[in-house]
């Protein structure tokens, strides 16, 4: 089974420590995540890039540019998930046009992927971070 790269799940961490952690330093990201400071760096970059979060040079640091409750994982998986052509399913290039599976398949399954997409992307967007920081608060809570 082809899975969704990790690069979401951590963009979703980092913006969860941003948005409760004060001087949130990449070192201190990497170590939550338990990853590689230059993995952070590049979903921060990437995070940067999709207007999420302001990078302080220097000492470093980083700051969300909108408040939790107005970021969706949609916004995050957007940010760090989707190739540029914006699908998530890539079909097979180059199928045996002789074969009748071949010739028809990219036409048929094109269709239900893109509703799979659709409801992927619906449901992520019912999400925002403050939610799911408060559902991480909850799970704290009970241990």
């Amino acid at each position: 089974m082809m899975q969704i790269s990790s690069r979401f799940s951590m963009a979703v961490h980092t913006l969860s420590l941003i948005s409760v952690s004060k001087d949130c330093t990449g070192d201190f990201i990497a170590a939550s995540v338990n990853t590689n400071p230059v993995m952070i760096r590049k979903i921060m970059g990437m995070l940067k890039k999709a207007g999420l979060v302001e990078i302080r040079p220097g000492v470093g640091g980083a700051s969300l540019l909108r408040p939790p409750g107005e970021i969706t994982l949609l916004d995050i998986y957007r940010a760090v998930q989707l190739a540029g052509d914006k699908q998530l399913f890539r079909i097979h290039e180059h199928p045996n046009i002789q074969c009748p599976i071949g010739r028809n398949i990219e036409q048929v399954l094109q269709h239900e992927l893109q509703a799979a997409q659709a409801a992927l992307e619906q449901r992520l967007a019912q999400t925002t971070l403050s939610a799911l920081n408060d559902r991480v608060q909850e799970n704290e809570s009970s241990r």
